[in-house]
């Protein structure tokens, strides 16, 4: 189900049912891009703002960057989703000789790394929305000061949400060296993931 071609609520009600997917993985995505839209939408809501003069430009730049990005994000809804369709197929691949079981096993071996790279970029992405968010919070249009710390939580739960992907996906990979890659720098970002954002929604006082 291509997302672009669907409303929110058929990809809803799509997500609800008994298809394998769009599952979390879409999920984080589409977290991500809610994220990505907010960020958006407050650096909208400060151009042409003369109290925002001096962020003009800075605003004018994150604008047209999450523009793209939440297109991103919704690529990847449909990405994901595709991963897994082949992984499922790979895994309906004949094993009747010794060779088919061969090409099945590495068959399956491909695309469940492809269907934990494909969240795995999704997290990255989403977490590369932080800083961003923290400048329209800190120099944004005030009145939407909440929308930036809503896009500081939709960011943080997709990429937790995406690694989540990632990791059940990892118990199946064989190549050792690509798992323990992956956990380390899934490690790395979520070290630290908690914390920025109690630290950013700190920054709202209501």
């Amino acid at each position: 189900m291509e997302l672009h071609t669907v409303s929110v609520l058929d990809f809803i009600r799509e997500l609800g049912s008994s298809a394998p997917a769009p599952g979390g993985g879409s999920v984080a995505a589409m977290s991500g891009s809610t994220a990505a839209a907010l960020i958006e939408m407050v650096a909208n809501l400060t151009i042409g703002k003369t109290k925002y003069e001096s962020v003009q430009e800075e605003m004018k730049e994150i604008q047209g960057r999450m523009c793209q990005v939440k297109e991103d994000f919704i690529h990847y809804i449909n990405k994901d989703s595709a991963a897994f369709m082949e992984l499922m197929g790979a895994f309906k691949l004949p094993k009747e000789t010794d060779e088919e079981k061969h090409v099945r096993k590495e068959e399956i071996q491909r695309t469940t790394k492809q269907a934990a790279l494909v969240p795995f970029e999704i997290g990255v992405l989403a977490v590369s929305l932080l800083p961003l968010a923290e400048t329209v919070i800190v120099k944004g249009n005030t009145n939407a000061i909440t929308d930036g710390a809503i896009a500081v939580i939709n960011a943080r739960a997709a990429v937790k949400s995406a690694f989540l992907n990632v990791r059940i996906n990892l118990g199946s990979i064989q190549d050792q060296e690509f798992v323990d890659a992956m956990n380390v720098r899934m490690s790395e970002i979520e070290a630290t993931l908690d914390e920025e954002e109690k630290r950013l929604l700190s920054l709202v006082q209501l």
